[in-house]
């Protein structure tokens, strides 16, 4: 599944780098039936090894208890990829769509570096406050924005307004 993800992104790159707004739809379809198939292969596995004691089967429900089943991280895994798949593979049919969330992970970092270095934020406010800013640096350092400059003109009482696509 990793190869074919990587394989993907790589067609994408291809088709962003020829400045294409959709890609083939065979190159999608094809790529979709990959997908599938390498998780009906992973079921199948699954299923096999549960024959051998020691497999990643759905657990059945024992007689007299409720609520959801604990199951294997390997079924779960499976299971989740083949319900999103649609999701999994947004990136393929939206080519705005990054192919992974390290830019949401690195937006994220600072407001829990700082909450875990201060404890907390004091007030409502001063979280909103710090949100803003980070925000407004974040997209100006994406637009590549000088941003010593941009903070200067904030303190001069004429903030630069980011470039809204």
């Amino acid at each position: 599944m990793i190869t074919l993800l990587c394989q993907a992104n790589a067609v994408v790159g291809e088709a962003q780098a020829q400045a294409l707004e959709t890609l083939p739809a065979s190159n999608v379809e094809h790529l979709r039936i990959r997908y599938d198939t390498i998780l009906s292969e992973a079921e199948a596995e699954a299923e096999a090894e549960a024959e051998a004691e020691a497999g990643n089967p759905p657990r059945p429900r024992r007689p007299g208890t409720r609520g959801r089943i604990k199951q294997s991280p390997a079924y779960n895994l499976i299971r989740r990829l083949r319900e999103r798949r649609n999701e999994v593979l947004r990136f393929l049919t939206d080519l705005r769509v990054p192919f992974d969330n390290n830019q949401v992970e690195r937006d994220l970092r600072l407001p829990k570096l700082k909450q875990k270095a201060s404890g907390c934020f004091r007030s409502d406010t001063g979280a909103e406050d710090f949100a803003i800013i980070c925000s407004c640096l974040s997209t100006l350092r994406k637009q590549s924005d000088d941003i010593f400059n941009s903070l200067v003109l904030t303190f001069q009482d004429c903030p630069p307004m980011p470039q809204l696509e």
